[in-house]
C-alpha cells in the first residue's frame, strides 16, 4: 500500500472500527446480490420445470446456492464488527472470513455437484425433447439483467477500493481482505458465463434435436462453479489461517518506524490480518542507548498510539525492545522472510551502526 493510500484514508467517527467503516459499503453490495439471486432463482426454477433443460435446472440450482450465500454475508458483516470482549479480546473480524469460506464450500456442494449430477443425467437418457426454449430464453435475459446489476454494482466497489489503494483490479482481488465483495463479485461474474452456457444448451438442444448439448452446457456450469469454488476458498483459508499485511505496507511501517528518534534500528516486523481493515503489527525494534527504562516504556507507547495514527488498518500494536546485533534473531528473521526482508530490515541496523561510528570519530 502506497504511503498517500495509507496516509489519507479518512479518519473513522470515534469508536467505530476500520471494518465497519467499510462495512456500509459491503453490506449494500450483498443486498443488491441477494435481491437479484432470489428472484431469478424462482424464475430459474419455472423454466426448469416447464422445459426439462438440465442446463436451466443447473442454472436454478446455482441461484438458489448464491441466494443462500448472500445470506451467510449478510450474517458475516454483522458479526465481524462486534467489539472486542474477554472470550475475543482482537475482536470478531475473522468471522467475516469464516462465513465467506462456508460460502465457498455451499457455492460448490449446492451448485458445481448439482449441475454436474445433472449434466450426468441428461447425458444418460438422453436429455428428452426440447420444450419451454423461448420461457427459458426470457428467464436467461431477465436473469442477465439483474446479475449484471448486481455484478456492476461489485465491479464499482472492487474498483473504488482499488484506486484508493492505489492497485491495480486484479491485485486488489488476489490480495483483499474483504472476502465479501470477492465473493459477490466471483459468483455474479460465474452467474453471467453460466446465464451464456445455459442459453447455447437450450438454443442447440432446441435446434439440432440432441439433449448432449443441453448437458454438456450443465457440465461447463459445474466446472465454473468448481473453479470459483476453489479460488474463493483458496483466498478465505489464508485469511483464516493468518495472513500478513501487503508487503508495500510493511515495508511502509519499517521505514516509519526506522524514522523515529527513539528508534535506532528495526529489527524484525510481523503483521497479521484479524480482520477486514484490521491488522496486528509486532515491532522488535533496538531504541537509542541514551534512553532509561522509563524512555523506553514511554517510546513503546508513543509508537503503539502515533502507528495507529499514522495507519489507519493498524489497530493492535506490539513493541518489544531488543539489541540489533543479536544474531540469532537476525537468522530466525531470515528464515521466516527469506533474505530480501532481512536485509531490508539488517538495513536500519546499518545505518544505526554507521552513524554510531560516526558520532564516535566526532
Amino acid at each position: 500500500m502506497s504511503e498517500q493510500a495509507v496516509q489519507r484514508r479518512p479518519d473513522p467517527p470515534p469508536g467505530q472500527q476500520p471494518a465497519e467503516r467499510e462495512g456500509g459499503e459491503s453490506s449494500l453490495t450483498v443486498v443488491v446480490a441477494l435481491a437479484a439471486n432470489a428472484g431469478i432463482a424462482v424464475a430459474k426454477i419455472v423454466a426448469a420445470v416447464v422445459s426439462g433443460s438440465a442446463a436451466m435446472a443447473a442454472e436454478a440450482a446455482h441461484s438458489v446456492a448464491d441466494t443462500a450465500n448472500e445470506v451467510l454475508l449478510l450474517i458475516a458483516l454483522r458479526r465481524s464488527t462486534k467489539p472486542p470482549d474477554r472470550k475475543h479480546p482482537f475482536g470478531y473480524g475473522p468471522e467475516r472470513f469464516f462465513w465467506a469460506f462456508v460460502a465457498s464450500v455451499s457455492i460448490f456442494v449446492s451448485g458445481a455437484v448439482f449441475a454436474g449430477m445433472e449434466g450426468v443425467r441428461s447425458l444418460l437418457d438422453g436429455g428428452g425433447e426440447a420444450g419451454g426454449v423461448w420461457l427459458s430464453t426470457i428467464v436467461i435475459a431477465i436473469g442477465f439483467v439483474l446479475e449484471g446489476t448486481s455484478w456492476l454494482r461489485a465491479v464499482n466497489q472492487v474498483r473504488a477500493q482499488a484506486a484508493e489503494e492505489r492497485q491495480s483490479l486484479r491485485r486488489l482481488l488476489s490480495s483483499t481482505d474483504d472476502p465479501t465483495v470477492k465473493t459477490v463479485f466471483y459468483e455474479d461474474s460465474a452467474a453471467l458465463v453460466g446465464l451464456l452456457l445455459a442459453l447455447a444448451g437450450v438454443w442447440l438442444h432446441h435446434w439440432t434435436g440432441s439433449g448432449a448439448y443441453d448437458a454438456i452446457a450443465s457440465l461447463l456450469i459445474a466446472a465454473t462453479l468448481t473453479v470459483v469454488a476453489f479460488l474463493l476458498a483458496r483466498t478465505n483459508k489464508e485469511l483464516l489461517v493468518g495472513s500478513p499485511a501487503d508487503p508495500r505496507l510493511s515495508r511502509e511501517i519499517v521505514a516509519w518506524l526506522a524514522e523515529r528518534d527513539e528508534v535506532d534500528a528495526v529489527v524484525d516486523l510481523m503483521t497479521q490480518r484479524i480482520g477486514t481493515d484490521r491488522l496486528l503489527v509486532c515491532a522488535r525494534v533496538d531504541f537509542t542507548d541514551g534512553l532509561d527504562a522509563q524512555g523506553v516504556e514511554r517510546g513503546a507507547l508513543g509508537l503503539d498510539r502515533d502507528m495507529r495514527a499514522a495507519f489507519k488498518d493498524v489497530v493492535e500494536v506490539f513493541v518489544e525492545p531488543v539489541p540489533r546485533q543479536d544474531e540469532q534473531l537476525r537468522s530466525e528473521v531470515r528464515d521466516r522472510y527469506g533474505e530480501r526482508v532481512a536485509q531490508l530490515l539488517a538495513s536500519t541496523a546499518e545505518r544505526a551502526d554507521a552513524d554510531q561510528r560516526a558520532r564516535g570519530r566526532r
